[in-house]
């Protein structure tokens, strides 16, 4: 299944989950999309509320049905519990962080801007969106974006960075700390039905 390339405000109310991180989508209807948005809804069954969280987490990163079911097979694989693996790869995502540190207003614009080779990391040019990002790796806008438009208002608009990523405005580059915390993640999300998705 391809990426979801249409609107996001619709996907939102689908999933009754703010994709965007900012609420912004959910204020004026609070229901789902389509004729019979309004109407009683169905309960969901175990499995849809599993599958719906699912949606939820892989609509906000932005992947497709196989990069997110690789990542978790990854995740399983590591020490721990799975499904906070399974946020903290996702969290360390070229593209993720990116938009972590304030370079683009939203994880498409993120990945957009990788994707067009604006981005280094460690001093080397990296256009793979997907690729990871360790702990201590300095991530920065390369010379030849560093007068982009998008970049500077994004920078401006006072976005509130996460304590995992240290930034630098004014020579536009940022250093990924550490690994996140599962409290400085969406706490909306729970990654345990994720889990008992896969497992199922």
């Amino acid at each position: 299944m391809a990426r979801y390339t249409g609107p996001v405000w619709k996907k939102s109310r689908r999933l009754s989950f703010s994709v965007l991180e900012t609420g912004e989508e959910l204020k004026k209807r609070t229901y789902a999309p389509g004729q019979h948005g309004p109407t009683k809804r169905i309960k969901l069954s175990n499995y849809g509320t599993q599958l719906r969280e699912k949606q939820r987490v892989r609509n906000m990163y932005g992947l497709n049905e196989r990069q997110f079911v690789n990542l978790f097979e990854k995740a399983s694989r590591m020490d721990g519990m799975a499904g906070v693996n399974f946020l903290i790869l996702l969290e360390s995502r070229l593209d993720n962080v990116v938009y972590r540190m304030g370079f683009a207003r939203t994880r498409k614009a993120a990945r957009q801007l990788v994707n067009h080779g604006h981005i280094a990391v460690n001093g080397k040019k990296v256009d793979i969106p997907s690729a990871q990002v360790f702990p201590g790796d300095v991530v920065s806008v390369r010379d030849n974006a560093k007068n982009m438009k998008c970049i500077s208002e994004s920078l401006e608009s006072n976005i509130a960075k996460p304590a995992f990523v240290e930034v630098d405005k004014d020579n536009l580059k940022g250093t990924f700390v550490r690994v996140p915390e599962r409290s400085e993640l969406n706490q909306e999300v729970n990654e345990s039905l994720i889990v008992e998705y896969y497992n199922r």
